[in-house]
């Protein structure tokens, strides 16, 4: 058995925001006066980093302060900030980090953007994801078919992909993610072809036995290897298809690609 790794880049943990809340604090308009438009708070996703414990936020309106909370997988506070910006002109990008959190994965971080008026308005973001290890599915040369001997793996990882997707239900409505790569023999646009075939062959089996979660697939051919090598090298480690379990879209490597829904 072969674990597949993690997908691409540390920034597919990245997720656009999963919930959304307003509040309009101080007192009400004067008379004659209109209500402003609300506070609009954005994340630039590109700009989540995780493992630096940073990302980006830009407020609508002149920013007064930032407020960040961290949440575990358990539900507990990991860490919480606070970071003042003075006025801030609006859509200024504001850089906001937070202190360690420890050992337990992040599943959940609250940003809360105060404007210099005394509104507010916060956005959630859930970078939770899991990659789920399993065996790789062998396909005939040029061939998205899946073959009977094969079907026992799938057996496996679907059953995996089930059991995760249960513990975690509380964090949200997950969806199944399926990604094709392959090796360098053969030219790019081949290859990018196939490898969506197959990561569709491998969504449409998952959901003909029985899988409720919602999928989604896409291949990227040889653009994104565990092993680089020259062209036309035969490296089976790069013939691979992962399968992520998230809350959001993990980014892709190529911004030529996109999710398709099955």
């Amino acid at each position: 058995m072969r674990h597949a790794p993690a997908l691409l880049l540390a920034a597919s943990l990245l997720v656009p925001a999963a919930a959304r809340g307003q509040s309009q604090a101080p007192a009400p308009a004067q008379d004659g006066q209109a209500k402003p438009p609300a506070l609009e708070v954005t994340i630039d996703r590109s700009k989540v980093d995780l493992k630096g414990r940073t990302l980006e936020v830009k407020l609508s309106r002149a920013a007064a302060k930032v407020h960040i909370k961290v949440l575990g997988q358990s539900g507990a506070v990991l860490a919480e900030d606070e970071k003042p910006f003075n006025g801030a002109a609006a859509g200024t990008p504001l850089v906001v980090t937070w202190p360690p959190t420890g050992e337990e994965p992040v599943a959940r971080i609250e940003v809360y953007g105060h404007d210099t008026k005394g509104y507010w308005a916060g956005i959630a973001l859930i970078p939770w994801n899991v990659t789920i290890p399993h065996e790789e599915v062998q396909f005939e040369t040029n061939s998205d078919v899946i073959r009977p001997s094969e079907v026992p793996k799938l057996e496996a990882s679907l059953r995996r992909i089930s059991e995760v997707a249960a513990k975690s239900a509380e964090l949200g409505k997950i969806t199944l993610f399926i990604v094709g790569h392959t090796d360098t023999v053969g030219s790019v646009e081949h290859n990018l072809g196939l490898s969506r075939r197959r990561a569709r062959a491998i969504a449409a089996w998952f959901k003909g036995r029985g899988l409720t979660l919602p999928v989604a697939y896409e291949g990227l051919g040889e653009s994104a290897p565990i092993v680089n090598t020259a062209d036309e090298v035969d490296e089976p480690r790069n013939r691979r298809v992962d399968y992520i379990l998230s809350v959001e879209p993990p980014k892709l490597a190529s911004g030529a690609a996109s999710w398709k829904a099955l």
